[in-house]
């Protein structure tokens, strides 16, 4: 079992937000990247771009198929990881660490609240 974040929130689609004062941090969880195996690639939007809640930002291809990445919340990309365009293994090896993928400023700070807890994460993920 995967270890779930507790201070962090989660979409249905197996993104995490982490609320950072007014900005917030998105990545992909744990279980997400067990699922979809060894990460190859990383594709993600630019700064400036705007994202929409529930609409794909990016994606994540791994050996064995092309996963989009959607977003938990809507908002503005005010930075992006860099590093996993040299490194996309770090989505493998540190999903909640080192593989952040964009930083966002939320056009609704609310939608966050909308995100599951890490307590509902776990129960929907136990439940597939």
């Amino acid at each position: 079992m995967s270890s779930i974040p507790k201070e962090l929130r989660y979409s249905e689609e197996h993104e995490w937000v982490k609320v950072e004062g007014e900005k917030v941090r998105v990545g992909i969880t744990d279980f997400a990247q067990s699922e979809l195996g060894d990460i190859v690639f990383v594709e993600l939007p630019e700064v400036g771009d705007s994202i929409t809640v529930n609409e794909p930002f990016g994606s994540v291809e791994s050996v064995k198929t092309v996963s989009e990445l959607y977003a938990p919340i809507s908002g503005k990309v005010v930075e992006i990881n860099e590093e996993l365009n040299d490194s996309p293994e770090f989505v493998n090896e540190s999903p909640y660490e080192k593989a952040w993928m964009v930083v966002v400023e939320p056009a609704d700070s609310s939608e966050v609240d909308k995100l599951m807890t890490a307590e509902q994460y776990e129960e929907m993920t136990n439940e597939d």
